[in-house]
């Protein structure tokens, strides 16, 4: 099954003309692609799938969607720090 699990934006740059960011996925930081959207500024919420930002949510339905996902303990691949 494939999970999209959300992350605050914290951080935004354009790489080659990609919009890129920072997400924060309650305390591990990963870089992804936002270009699937380009309208996210820095504090807003997006569900991230494979590097990629495929859509903003608000902050109360992230949080309702990391806990439960901690919840079924399907958060560990987070853990892993990037090379």
């Amino acid at each position: 099954m494939c999970l999209g699990i959300p992350g605050r934006v914290v951080e935004t740059w354009r790489d080659q003309n990609i919009l890129m960011g920072k997400v924060d996925f309650n305390g591990v930081v990963k870089r992804v692609c936002l270009e699937h959207v380009p309208e996210v500024t820095l504090g807003e919420y997006v569900i991230v799938h494979v590097g990629f930002a495929l859509e903003r949510v608000d902050e109360e339905e992230a949080r309702k969607v990391f806990e439960f996902l901690d919840s079924m303990e399907q958060l560990d691949e987070l853990k892993v720090e990037e090379a």
